[in-house]
């Protein structure tokens, strides 16, 4: 809602602009009001004495978090997952302020537990995905890792021990086996059963491998149990990102080697 007002100046024009698409902006309303609320809720409930700030979505790479730090994320699921990747171990209140559109996956909780919540913290540790490039470069994430060409053209790389062109690999954790992988996993009918979300294992995918002379399409799908990793090297410039955070990436050139398999730190998702 702020943005659209922002973008068109007023209530009424943004209005007046979504009533030409035939939308509503009452439906927006109703939305951005339950996120207010929501946010309201949350705030009241912090004891005074409690240090507090608050960090958008876009904010979360330049924030530092401190040991002692309880998050509190009021939104959609991918929420958690953009902010876990950057946590060490910190607890993690999921609160969903649209239970009816929200599947609830890692925002579980009502705005009106959360005086709850921070009394008593039940905590479940989920399983995480590192990948680790060759000079020391770590990303992790909750959902899953996506590796292939910026701009979403055929990446070139061997992964292990096959040379491959696809449009990517995405190497997912069970958390993630709700999205972008079940997706995949779904689409190619694959047998593979999916990792649950405290199980210390990947599950893996190459999106759309090509067949020809130089490159192969037998290794294309996986599971990974820690401590075993997979390797792939670039023979392109790829990207490594995580929870399609597209902002924060690793970059890989030709010769380079990224190991990817079960981070050593779990998210404390509060539950």
């Amino acid at each position: 809602m702020t943005e659209l007002i922002g973008r068109h100046g007023t209530r009424q024009q943004a209005g007046f602009f979504l009533a030409g698409r035939g939308r509503d902006l009452a439906e927006l309303d109703a939305r951005h009001q339950a996120q207010v609320e929501a946010l309201a809720t949350v705030s009241a409930a912090i004891p005074l004495d409690w240090r507090r700030t608050v960090a958008e979505r876009n904010d979360l790479d330049r924030f530092v978090f401190g040991p002692e730090d309880v998050v509190i994320a009021v939104g959609q699921d991918g929420l958690v997952a953009n902010v876990a990747k950057y946590l060490d171990s910190q607890p993690v209140i999921g609160i969903n302020p649209e239970p009816g559109r929200n599947p609830g996956v890692l925002v579980a909780h009502e705005p009106a537990k959360i005086t709850e919540l921070l009394a008593v913290r039940e905590v479940a540790e989920r399983t995480m995905v590192a990948a680790t490039t060759d000079d020391g470069q770590q990303l992790i994430a909750l959902n899953e890792v996506y590796v292939g060409h910026r701009t979403h053209q055929s990446a070139r790389y061997w992964l292990d021990e096959e040379r491959q062109s696809s449009s990517g690999i995405l190497i997912g954790t069970g958390t993630g086996s709700t999205g972008w992988c079940r997706s995949a996993w779904q689409e190619r009918h694959s047998a593979l059963t999916l990792p649950g979300p405290v199980d210390p294992t990947l599950c893996w995918f190459v999106r759309e491998a090509w067949p020809s002379p130089a490159t192969g399409t037998d290794n294309t799908e996986g599971l990974l149990k820690a401590p075993d990793t997979l390797t792939i090297t670039a023979e392109s410039d790829l990207v490594v990102f995580g929870d399609g955070m597209e902002s924060d990436t690793l970059t890989i050139s030709w010769g380079q080697r990224l190991e990817i398999g079960v981070a050593p730190v779990k998210l404390h998702l509060v539950v």
